[in-house]
């Protein structure tokens, strides 16, 4: 049996290089950085993402996220 070798981008996350598999969806990537959905704004390539369609998105090499914590305070 012959075993596929996964193919591994280049993305900037917050402004630092990570590498990661190709085909990854956006949502993948935020369930294993272990962030709460529901408190951050994520942003692709300078466009802000709709939540809704995280699910649909894939992350391509060079592709630019930024993703910001929303915090409570006063």
């Amino acid at each position: 049996m012959k075993k596929i070798k996964k193919i591994k981008i280049k993305i900037k996350l917050n402004g630092k290089a990570r590498i990661i598999n190709e085909n990854l969806k956006i949502i993948d990537l935020i369930k294993r950085l272990k962030i709460p959905v529901k408190k951050v704004a994520i942003e692709l390539n300078h466009e802000i993402l709709d939540k809704k369609k995280l699910n649909n998105i894939y992350l391509k090499k060079n592709d630019k996220i930024e993703i910001v914590h929303f915090i409570g305070g006063g």
